[in-house]
């Protein structure tokens, strides 16, 4: 079982897939705590990856069109936003 805590801002630190049937639990900020599956954070872990790449200007694979000059040190996220009571 994985345990991950939730910042003041609202996310966990998460920065890679987790095994899909693994047991993973929230603890939040309000004191309340959440069990999910690796599958449901490997879901928002994607979401919270596309959206930074959609921002960001870079396809799908994380690659910047940019000008050479603007190309991003990474292409990657280690933050997903979570909130007490999402869906398991």
């Amino acid at each position: 079982m994985i345990t991950l805590q939730q910042d003041a801002a609202g996310f966990v630190r998460m920065n890679r897939h987790f095994p899909a049937k693994t047991p993973i639990t929230i603890v939040f900020t309000n004191g309340t705590s959440g069990e999910y599956t690796g599958r449901r954070l490997n879901d928002l872990y994607d979401a919270a990856l596309a959206s930074f790449r959609a921002e960001n200007r870079l396809d799908a694979k994380g690659f910047s069109r940019a000008p050479a000059k603007t190309v991003h040190p990474t292409n990657n996220v280690e933050y997903v936003p979570v909130e007490a009571g999402m869906a398991p």
